[in-house]
């Protein structure tokens, strides 16, 4: 206390300039306390060694700037609150930072001469200690913490990234327990590391009484009016320029008579005498630029002697001025319809083709009026202003941005604007005839306050200087206070300040304030009572050794927010109450926006600003204490020091502190991931909180405020859209957040039998259903055929000439056709080749490797006739035909076109197998022309018919086993679901290689007659149209299509639907192994709905490798039901049906009708026992058309075996069942089927092998990649991961790759905010690189296997730390 009384004493003799030269400080006079605590803490971080592995970056997204034409940014300015340029010269920092290292270790008792010359660290703020021993321990420790040897590899990286994560957290979780599926979130506790307050209620402090100023004005038009009358040519203003222009000089007697010019036009010339446009206690705009304060007071005098009210703001040069919507509505609310401006500014305002100035976004229309006075009419000899005394009418409105980016405005009164002036002259002491030199912006703040009001008030003589003139020479103001031998300068607020120092532990900081510098403003305020507050809602009064926001009530202040009631009853009418809850004054106070306590002696200490508050984790940090810690890295090498932004985003329940620097161009890749990486350790180990996200961006990218600073909000508003296009990226999710839910603790499995009867006790069925019998509606003349090849066969003789295929081209003709006598007459000339050329004997392979079209069929059924077992494969592509070679390969024959049997002679095919061990290749373009004497018949229906080799979206290539009974009925499910006659047509636009795809492409014709349209989908690339012209043209009622055709019918057509007919579809089937796509569906149907597509009419189906069409909605039974479960439940393996719109709710939609002769059952995976109606277990089917098991040509035949002979461990254990991997649950609805019974609804979840354990919680893949798609308008398509318990994320990229970092933060956001998952690697790619299968579904684990062995190519590949 005897130290702080000490220092009040000897910093009221502070002054910044002595004879008009700046002393150096002595830094000898430095207290040791901030470096001892910095350099603790950086020994602490030192021992906590951390691999960050390098992110990798494609070459063409690295940009070397040219450094001779880069113009460099304003390197020194503030941050959106200042209106200042930086504290030093870039040349003299080193030179001071030596001088801070000789000195630091000295005494730090002075006499009061010391404490004089060592005034001047104030020039240098909180960071003078921070910057000198941060950047030497930091480069100390640093180089052997971040600089380790990252392996190219990805996976060597992403071991580096496990590895480093293994170290324990700063804080474990805390224990509490999951009721059911809630997941609850930690609950923030304060942390009790932090101080507590121990002082009493601190007292409101009054300030002494401003005692009347000698000939005072009674108004601010009073004292211009003096000066201009006594002084008429005593200078009131003078404006210098960054170029050779000569300085501009107002006088007092210039700006009384321009003023009284503009208050004349602004009453009389703006419209008529019956209609003025403006009248008294109108408000009117002011737009002026910062390099002509002389007309800006020009017009702002003008206005107060025309009773009008000034709204200052900034000149709108684009429509995309950072704030300049905000500033619109300011304008729309205060009512404003006129905008005085210069000349020049005039001119320079962006304009439309007819030469009218642009409307501004969010902007009233307004009058522009220039106020030179060569466009001024000189007002009558008789008129004259009338000039009154300061009372409580609004004198002019100054707007304030806000935190989020919004713009208020502050009314200030005449009284409370001449209260002011008054107190900032006996403050400061301004006497007549001084110079004030002034930097700061005119328009608002303390220029406007000293620069504007107060020098009129005392006739003092302003220098101006402009901010561009600073931008090139920094030093320029104090060349101008030797020039003008000036008295007071206005270059960094407040003007009159002291200096003392506080520990940690004597004040309970609501910042995470270590030992720094505090400031003492304007000792305290005149004829003011000033309290210290919390900051929380109710205005409760602070202990004496608690910092709070600071509250003034005077008469000086602003008095409300114009047009917000409720906001100014918060703002500017505080009434501070007690501990115990009791009002303590009856005078209402005012809100500063000030954190600070109250001092001896009455001083008031400033420690930050609330817009600059940053709760995190319970505990708040101070967005100008980041910044320092961050400068004091290695300042001023990688950086620029004024352009950085801290602020915090929301993300989780708790604030996240995010770094936005601009990055110099001369700064490689490795030292700016360096200096990044070496800035959170430092952030981590003095303020004990973690970065959520560090961006570099270019230089020069950042908005700016009017005088180069960092506009905050529109920077966090980019940072939050994706559009700040940052150049690197480093996400830290895992060290800073703490909040996450307790992982799952699995509990002991519940037994089958207790299962059922506890779902029995409580009234619910057992999930189980199943579709109409098969033999309803049978035709009798067809019943008698087994095979398929006796159908044909009986088709061919009572139908020849009836067309079972059409083949669609290009453009749209019918490119062939086959009848039922063509295709058995073929396929008969195909068997005797198999016979005669092949010489296979019955059940040998025969691989079929035919694009789409009437070619496989033929070779399918002329396999059929010779007895061979058909396979068939998808041609190879020249440049990935070495993964379809091991499958034909393993085959005793292979038939082809001509073309593609080139393909498989070629060098390519001979350097992926070898040649001599291939089988026999059969051109069928050249065939006998004597058919089979004799065809084949099979002797048992269980024997097999062919196999259906797919890759699964787990990456899996196999094949399942149809017999010959399996197929016919299978068939004959689809025929009586669908009402396939021979009279009907079916559209077909699917992958005929697999699946149910192959199944209605060659199979469903012949079994039930009806005549198939076949559309092959890779002409859809050339034509995408082509698909719904055939529906149109054929007027086809029932369709079946992939979801890859349905996208790309969605995204190409959406601007040219011209398509008629398509009301005629009753049925659009989308064919898939996977959940619906609801959302696709919808869009779809959404799209397509004018030209006269029933929502009704498109549903999905489901099929799986067990069994290839489970559920097919078909043309009768109910519309698909829709339901909506919450997605949090789903993690728990449980179904809860929620209303629509609730929060975490998944729609799910129905995947169609269960097939007749199908039985479903839904089982829990692990007991293998039955579950309940509404409840999520694993889809098990009992069907005749279930495949009967699995064929790999790698010899993996029994690895899965019992997913065709599994049983229930309780209840029915004697019925087989085949699993098909998926989870799904069962749901009796309200509707009834054709039969009259209530219908069951299946729905399907996922797949279970591509389910991910993390936090032992299950996750869907789709859950997650649909957050994220809709995430950013560039994101095309998505994957997630996993690998080594980290979650990838490969993101697709539509647009430029200067977007691909943009995406990195958001990704994490949406993961961490809907499924509280952190992301470990996010991938960005070019479109396109994630693979999908024929039916549209994604490759997960061939994505995930590309990845790890680095063939994707990545644009970027960020992991988060």
């Amino acid at each position: 206390h005897k130290h702080r009384l000490g220092l009040h004493k000897e910093f009221t003799k502070l002054l910044w300039i002595q004879k008009y030269k700046l002393y150096k400080p002595d830094m000898a006079q430095t207290p040791d306390v901030h470096s001892e605590a910095v350099q603790a803490a950086l020994e602490r971080q030192c021992e906590r060694k951390m691999a960050v592995p390098m992110p990798s970056k494609r070459r063409s997204l690295v940009v070397q700037t040219s450094m001779e034409a880069y113009t460099p940014p304003d390197s020194s300015s503030g941050s959106e609150g200042e209106g200042s340029l930086g504290r030093t010269g870039g040349a003299g920092v080193e030179a001071w930072i030596s001088q801070a290292l000789r000195g630091s270790s000295s005494s730090t008792t002075s006499s009061s001469s010391s404490h004089s010359n060592g005034s001047l660290v104030l020039l240098f703020n909180v960071w003078v200690c921070v910057c000198v021993f941060a950047f030497i321990l930091l480069s100390a420790y640093c180089s052997d913490c971040v600089g380790v040897p990252v392996s190219s590899r990805v996976s060597a990286k992403i071991h580096q990234l496990v590895n480093t994560l293994k170290r324990p957290k700063r804080r474990p979780l805390r224990e509490f327990f999951v009721d059911d599926f809630e997941e609850l979130l930690e609950v923030q506790q304060p942390d009790p590391s932090l101080p507590r307050p121990e002082g009493a209620d601190s007292l409101i402090t009054q300030g002494e009484e401003l005692c009347g100023l000698k000939n005072c004005p009674a108004s601010m038009e009073a004292a211009l009016q003096r000066w201009g009358a006594i002084a008429p040519k005593a200078p009131c203003l003078t404006v210098t320029h960054a170029n050779t222009k000569q300085p501009y000089t107002l006088t007092y007697g210039k700006l009384w008579s321009r003023s009284m010019k503009v208050a004349y036009y602004i009453l009389h010339k703006l419209g008529t005498k019956q209609e003025p446009i403006v009248r008294p206690g109108d408000r009117v705009a002011l737009v002026y630029p910062n390099n002509d304060p002389a007309a800006f007071m020009v017009a702002f005098y003008g206005c107060l002697l025309a009773e009008v009210v000034p709204v200052p703001i900034e000149v709108p040069l684009t429509k995309k001025d950072a704030g300049s919507q905000q500033i619109g509505f300011l304008l729309g609310s205060c009512g404003v319809a006129v905008a005085l401006t210069s000349d020049a500014c005039h001119k320079g305002l962006p304009k439309s083709l007819s030469g009218d100035i642009m409307q501004f976004k969010g902007w009233p229309k307004l009058l522009w009026v220039v106020t030179e006075s060569k466009h001024l009419s000189k007002p009558p000899r008789e008129w004259y202003p009338l000039i009154k005394d300061a009372n409580n009418d609004t004198a002019y409105i100054e707007y304030k941005t806000c935190k989020d980016g919004s713009v208020l405005g502050v009314t200030v009164t005449r009284m409370a604007m001449l209260t002011h002036c008054q107190t900032l002259t006996h403050t400061c002491g301004y006497k007549e005839a001084e110079t004030l030199v002034n930097v700061l912006d005119f328009k608002k703040d303390v220029g406007l306050w000293h620069g504007i009001l107060t020098s009129v008030l005392n006739m003092l003589h302003v220098v101006s200087v402009p901010y561009a003139l600073m931008k090139v020479n920094p030093l320029s103001w104090i060349q101008k206070v030797c020039q003008y031998k000036g008295n007071h300068a206005n270059h960094l607020p407040p003007i009159t300040h002291t200096h003392t120092h506080t520990k940690k532990q004597t004040l309970h900081p609501l910042n995470s304030y270590h030992t720094q510098s505090l400031c003492l403003s304007l000792s305290l305020c005149l004829s003011a009572l000033v309290c210290v507050v919390k900051p929380e809602a109710v205005p409760q009064l602070c202990k004496t050794d608690e910092i709070g926001e600071i509250c003034v009530s005077s008469i000086a202040t602003g008095t409300s927010y114009y047009g917000l009631t409720g906001m100014t009853k918060n703002t500017f009418e505080v009434c501070p109450v007690s501990s115990s809850g009791g009002l303590v004054s009856e005078c209402v106070f005012v809100r500063s926006g000030l954190l600070g306590f109250v001092g001896p002696g009455g001083a008031i200490f400033v420690t930050g600003k609330m817009d600059g508050l940053m709760q995190v984790a319970g505990r708040r940090h101070n967005a100008d204490d980041i910044v320092a810690t961050a400068l004091a890295v290695e300042p001023m090498k990688f950086v620029y020091r004024g352009r950085i932004a801290v602020f915090s985003i929301t993300v989780l329940h708790d604030e996240r502190i995010v770094v936005v620097a601009e990055q110099r161009p001369d700064s490689t890749e490795e030292e700016s991931f360096q200096w990044m990486s070496r800035v959170l350790q430092a952030i981590d180990g003095i303020h004990q909180v973690g970065v959520y996200c560090l961006a570099l961006v270019p230089s020069n990218t950042l908005p700016k405020t009017p005088l180069g600073g960092i506009h905050l909000s529109e920077t966090k508003q980019l940072f939050q859209e994706g559009a700040m296009h940052p150049c690197n990226v480093l996400m830290c999710p895992h060290s800073c957040v703490t909040n996450l839910p307790k992982p799952r603790q699995k509990q002991p499995e519940v037994g089958p039998a207790s299962v059922m009867v506890g779902n029995l006790v409580a009234g619910k069925r057992m999930a189980q259903a199943c579709g109409r019998d098969l033999s309803q509606g049978e035709d009798n003349d067809q019943v008698c055929f087994l095979f398929l090849s006796e159908v044909l066969q009986w088709r061919a003789q009572t139908t020849p000439d009836h067309i079972l295929y059409t083949l669609i081209n290009s453009r749209g003709a019918v490119g062939s056709s086959l009848t039922c006598l063509q295709l058995h007459k073929r396929a008969e000339k195909i068997a005797a080749m198999l016979f005669e050329r092949g010489q296979l004997r019955d059940g040998d392979h025969v691989a079929l490797v035919y694009p789409p079209g009437l070619d496989l069929i033929a070779a399918f059924y002329g396999c059929l006739y010779a007895g061979c077992i058909p396979i068939t494969v998808r041609p190879p592509h020249p440049q990935n035909i070495s993964t379809t070679l091991p499958t034909v390969s393993r085959s005793a024959c292979v038939m082809t076109t001509q073309a593609i049997c080139k393909l498989l002679r070629s060098k390519e095919a001979s350097a992926a197998v070898d040649l001599r061990s291939w089988p026999p290749v059969l051109d069928t373009d050249d065939l006998p022309k004597r058919r089979s004497p004799l065809l084949y018949k099979p002797s048992d229906p269980e024997s097999l018919a062919y196999l259906d080799f797919s890759v699964s979206t787990t990456g899996m290539l196999a094949g399942v086993k149809m017999s010959h009974s399996a197929t016919s009925a299978l068939c004959r499910s689809i025929k009586l679901q669908c009402e396939l006659y021979p009279s009907r047509e079916v559209a077909v636009c699917l992958d005929p290689y697999c699946g149910l795809g192959f199944v209605v492409w060659c199979l469903c014709s012949v079994y039930a007659g009806h005549q198939s349209v076949l559309i092959p989908p890779a002409e859809l690339e050339v034509n995408p149209a082509l698909w719904l012209l055939s529906v149109s043209q054929f007027k086809v009622r029932d369709t079946f299509c992939s979801y890859s055709v349905m996208e790309l019918c969605t995204k190409t057509l959406e601007r040219c639907i011209h398509n008629r007919g398509i009301w005629l579809i009753v049925t659009c089937v989308v064919v898939a192994e996977e959940r619906p796509r609801i959302s696709l569906t919808q869009s779809f149907s959404k799209l397509f709905k004018d030209v006269g597509l029933h929502p009704r009419a498109v549903s999905t189906a489901f099929g799986c490798r067990v069994n290839l069409a489970v559920c097919l909605q078909g043309t009768s039974g109910p519309d698909p039901t829709t339901v909506f479960v919450d997605m949090r439940a789903l993690r728990h393996d449980r179904v809860r049906l929620v209303e629509r719109g609730s929060p975490h709710s998944l729609p799910m939609m129905e995947s169609g009708k269960i097939l007749p002769g199908v039985r479903i059952i839904i089982a829990n995976p692990e007991t293998k026992g039955p579950i309940g109606d509404s409840h999520l277990g694993e889809i098990w089917v009992h069907s005749s058309q279930n495949a009967s098991g699995y064929f790999s040509v790698f010899g993996e035949e029994n690895v899965r075996s019992d997913h065709f002979s599994a049983r229930l461990s309780f209840g029915d254990t004697q019925t087989v069942w085949a699993r098909t991997g998926y989870l799904g649950f069962l749901r009796r609805t309200e509707l009834t089927d054709a039969s009259g019974e209530r219908h069951d609804a299946l729905y399907v979840v996922g797949a279970l092998d591509e389910a991910m354990e993390l936090r032992g919680m299950r996750y869907h893949p789709i859950d997650i990649e649909t957050s994220i798609i809709r995430t950013h308008k560039s994101i095309t398509e998505c994957a997630v991961f996993t690998w080594t318990k980290l979650l990838v994320v490969v993101v697709e990229l539509d647009g430029s790759e200067q977007e691909a970092l943009d995406l990195v933060p958001m990704v994490t956001n949406v993961v961490l905010e809907e499924h509280y998952l952190i992301v470990g690697v996010v991938v960005i790619v070019d479109t396109g690189v994630i693979p999908i299968n024929s039916r549209g579904e994604k490759q997960r684990m061939h994505l995930r296997d590309g990845f790890l062995a680095d063939q994707l190519d990545p644009i970027y590949v960020a992991y988060n730390m």
